[in-house]
This record gives C-alpha cells, structure tokens and sequence, in this order.
C-alpha cells in the first residue's frame, strides 16, 4: 500500500468515525441504552480520534523532518501515539462520567501515556533505530 492510499484510506475512516460519533451522540439515550451506548459512544470515539491524530501527526511530522528514507517509521511512530492518545483521552472522559477526574488523575494519565511511549522506544532492538 502506498503512503498517498494510507493516508487516504485513513483520513477517510477518521471521517466515518467522527460521523459515527456524532450519530451516537445525537441518537443514544445514556439513559435507556445502558452499556452498549456507551460502548458504541467511547469506541466510535477512541476510533475517530486515533485515525485523527494519525493523519494529522504524520502530517505535522512530515513538515518537521524531511528525511523520504524513513517514512514508515513515522507512519508507525504516529500510529502507535495515536493510540496511546485515544486510550488516554478515552480513560480521562472515562473518568469524568465517573466523577473521578482531578487534576491528578490527569497528571497520572500523562505520566502513564509518557511511560508506556518510553518503554516502547527504550525496547527497540537495535541501537540505531531500525526498529520502531
């Protein structure tokens, strides 16, 4: 698959999803669907902001560093933060609907994004970075 289709394909799931959401949004009664609504709210969710951020952080780290040779690395480095993003974002509305969100529970969140993202990058195989 080409880099153009990737992003493409993406940016055009990212869309669905964000519809997706907007119809859960508008249509689901928390009060009457009980657990599957909110499955269907927070996935649909999780979903769109993954393929968000992953077009839009390719994207922003394609205009950052200009290096043509290495471009699936950063298509993998921009999915994988993506995800960490989206579960974070996930968990802290999670939180919220909970009553459960302080300031630090935030801060714990970030720090767990950081660590997650840190053991990833320190577990690379080769010293050179071959391996993402």
């Amino acid at each position: 698959m080409t880099l153009r289709r990737y992003l493409f394909l993406m940016a055009i799931a990212a869309c669905l999803c964000w519809v997706a959401w907007f119809f859960v949004l508008s249509s689901v009664d928390p009060a009457t669907s009980g657990l599957v609504g909110f499955l269907f709210f927070y996935f649909s969710l999780w979903l769109a902001v993954v393929g968000s951020f992953s077009v839009l952080g390719f994207l922003g780290r394609r205009l950052l560093v200009h290096d043509d040779e290495i471009v699936f690395r950063h298509v993998k480095q921009t999915f994988r933060q993506s995800v960490i993003i989206a579960s974070l974002t996930s968990l802290a509305l999670i939180f919220l609907a909970h009553g459960l969100l302080t300031w630090w529970n935030v801060i714990l969140l970030i720090f767990a994004g950081v660590f997650v993202e840190g053991i990833i990058f320190t577990n690379r195989r080769y010293r050179n970075g071959s391996y993402v």
